[in-house]
């Protein structure tokens, strides 16, 4: 049974980190390349407002999202039924269970690397598109010509700490749904709470965390030697 919630526990934070990393940091650059353009009045207060589910605690969260998610009177199916889809049981249907924390994590904690990114972007020297504009460049083209290269860096940052936040995911499953329904949302830091707290297995607890630490750091190595091969290319 512990082999099977291992195997289950390290499928889903796989799943977590695949899924949930590459969107996080998709959503954080759109939402950087918007609180950053010189069309958008307002940029400290968007920075502000987008930066507070970052400082929020995950219960306060935690009840909101709970109430979002709910099958019969949450506001996320109601906007469903707009559109004639039936209600879904967000956090109680082992298929949706794990997107319902993915969605949740993304927007608590895009504000972070949002503003990172938003330094990155600040860092680009504006010579650059303005000798593109004489050239006749339009704002897709400095985007892909510039702005993107440019910001190659501050993306393998934002990627390694989103990693490294993703596979220690506890406090999203924990709160929300205790890793149910049938483990579908049992991540490996809440296994080794599990273990280690619950059922006082602390040499299987101790395991774990080794585990753990080896994914982390094999992530971060692969990460570091892709940056460093983009560099010199």
């Amino acid at each position: 049974m512990s082999a099977l919630s291992a195997f289950e526990a390290m499928s889903n934070t796989f799943y977590f980190v695949l899924v949930g990393g590459p969107l996080s940091v998709t959503v954080s650059l759109v939402m950087a390349l918007l609180v950053n353009s010189k069309l958008v009045r307002f940029q400290s207060f968007f920075r502000t407002v987008y930066f507070v589910p970052v400082v929020t605690t995950l219960v306060a969260v935690a009840v909101v999202w709970r109430f979002l998610y709910h099958p019969r009177f949450g506001l996320l199916n109601y906007a469903l039924s707009w559109f004639g889809i039936n209600p879904v049981d967000w956090l109680g249907d082992p298929t949706w269970a794990m997107p319902a924390i993915i969605l949740l994590s993304v927007w608590k904690g895009f504000g972070y690397n949002m503003i990172i990114f938003v330094a990155g972007l600040q860092s680009i020297p504006a010579e650059l598109y303005e000798a593109s504009r004489i050239d006749g460049a339009g704002g897709w083209q400095q985007f892909k010509s510039i702005t993107l290269p440019l910001v190659v860096p501050t993306t393998f940052f934002v990627g390694v700490i989103t990693m490294i936040n993703n596979v220690q995911l506890f406090a999203e499953p924990y709160v929300m749904t205790q890793g149910g329904p049938a483990n579908s949302t049992l991540s490996v830091v809440l296994l080794m709470y599990q273990q280690g707290f619950r059922w006082w297995n602390m040499g299987y607890s101790a395991a774990i965390a080794f585990v753990l630490f080896a994914i982390i750091l094999a992530g971060a190595l692969v990460q570091s030697w892709v940056q460093k091969k983009h560099s010199l290319a």
